[in-house]
This record gives structure tokens, sequence and C-alpha cells, in this order.
């Protein structure tokens, strides 16, 4: 008898074991409805792990091929086109590691931060061009160039303005040249794909500026020669709108450590003032 109840007990506890089971399935369901057996259990983990952590947030926006070109080296970027000139200048950094804050990035003069590469009409294959020095090279240089366009202001405050000077009288008297390009007066326009010629030096010679962003040189050309100076070589730009003509600017470009080294150019349109400095001296410089 001791036997046979042996045998009943296992039985029964045999039997009770679906039961559990069937339970715990039900109360699975409860927990997530769409698991409809083990196997859609399987499914809905291996569901989860391919969720996006969000890396590929850019994959459907339409993008743009770009060439970055600093410092000899060149560099393939794709990225969005409503991207921003600041987030370009992130990707930038993440390729050369050059901070934003040094790079000066040109497209067709100075690139600004705040529009997108569609509204600056970048298409596909453009070549950006990056200047830009890092950190040790920064605390290498031994004049600063903000003490140096500093010390310049300074001077400027204490002088009679710059168009009453007899320097400068002689050229203006000459008057506008007749074939100077037209001027906007109360605009900011980026810099010409052409040079800007028509205007005078300092002797009343004509003068040509172009602007070679792929060489990093201001090209200075007159009747008789043109010099190519690179553009970190220029310590400072002076301008003063001329009397009278408020719509056209004189301008000097600092060569080297003094005023004795700056070369004037007058009849420099308005519009162009501030990509010309911006161009030369980068608002990302520190010296």
């Amino acid at each position: 008898m001791a036997t046979q109840a042996g045998v009943d007990e296992v039985i029964m506890d045999t039997e009770d074991k679906p039961k559990e089971a069937e339970q715990l399935g039900e109360e699975a369901e409860k927990a997530n409805p769409e698991i409809t057996s083990p196997t859609d259990a399987v499914d809905a983990t291996t569901q989860d792990s391919s969720i996006s952590n969000g890396d590929d947030a850019d994959a459907d926006k339409e993008k743009v091929d770009l060439k970055i070109i600093w410092n000899k080296n060149k560099y393939d970027l794709k990225i969005p086109i409503d991207n921003t000139g600041a987030q370009l200048k992130e990707k930038i950094h993440s390729l050369t590691g050059l901070p934003p804050a040094m790079q000066k990035v040109m497209y067709k003069g100075l690139l600004p931060e705040d529009k997108t590469l569609r509204e600056i009409k970048i298409t596909n294959g453009a070549k950006i061009m990056v200047v830009g020095s890092t950190i040790n090279d920064v605390l290498a240089v031994n004049t600063p160039k903000e003490v140096v366009q500093q010390e310049v202001k300074a001077e400027e405050d204490k002088k009679e303005p710059l168009c009453s000077q007899k320097q400068h009288r002689k050229v203006l008297d000459k008057g506008k040249p007749d074939d100077i390009m037209a001027s906007v007066k109360g605009t900011k326009e980026r810099l010409p794909t052409v040079p800007l010629s028509g205007m005078f030096n300092k002797s009343g010679g004509k003068v040509r500026l172009t602007f070679k962003l792929e060489q990093d040189q201001l090209w200075i050309g007159t009747k008789e020669r043109t010099e190519k100076v690179p553009m970190g070589s220029i310590k400072n730009v002076v301008s003063e709108p001329i009397e009278e003509h408020n719509d056209y600017y004189m301008m000097a470009f600092q060569l080297g450590p003094t005023e004795a080294s700056q070369y004037w150019v007058y009849w420099v349109p308005a519009q162009f003032v501030d990509a010309i400095k911006d161009t030369v001296l980068g608002k990302w410089q520190y010296f």
C-alpha cells in the first residue's frame, strides 16, 4: 500500500506541472499582450535590440558631397544640405582635429555660420577651403595680431580723419575713377568671384585686388606687376569711408609690423569692406 501511495503522489505532482506552466503563460500574456507564444517572445527580444540609437538620424536627409581642403590635405565629407555653417565646422573638427573657433572656412568668401549650405548654394563636389592653426601654432606666434590691431586703432583715434590727411587728399582729389565697380551703400555682400578693379593705389595708379582663397593669398595687381601676399602675413586692415562719397572706402593692408608697411587702396565699394576684412584677418583669429 505504501508503494502504491507513493506512485499516486508522483502522478499527481506530474499532472499539476502543466497547470502551473499554463498559469505562468497566462501571466506573461497579460504583461505583454503581443506575445502569443515562446517564439514570439524571442522575436520581441530581437526587435528591441535592433531599435536605432539615433546615430543614423541623418540617414533620410538630402546630402551633399564636399571636398574639404586643409593644410594640403583633402577630405571627403557627406553632410545634410540643410546643416548650417556652424554644423559644418563641427564636422570639419571631427575630420581634422581643428577646433571650430580656430577655423576660417571659405567658399566664395568667408562661409557664414548662421546660414544653411542650401542657402549658401553649395553643390555636390564643391571645394571647401579651411585655414586655421592648432593651439600649439597659436602659442608659438611672437607678436599677437590682436595687440597690433589694438595699437593701430589707438593711433588712429589720436589722428585727424584719414580723408583729411595730405598724403591721401592728393589721390582722392583726382576724383572717382570712371571704371570703378558700382557700390551699394548700407549692404554687406560676399566677395565677388571676379577681381575688384578700377581702384587707385597711393601713387594714383590703377590697382586690382584678387582673393585667391585656395592659396590663402591676396594678389595686388598693378600695370607693372602683381604682388602675391599670403593672407596670414597681413597684420591688420584699416578702412574709412571717403568724405562726401560714403558708399566708397579707402583701405590699407598692413604688410609688416609698422604703419610704414601699409598698402593703400582707394575707392573700395562699401558692400565688400566687411567681407575683405573677414577674409584677410578672419573672425576666428586670436593673433
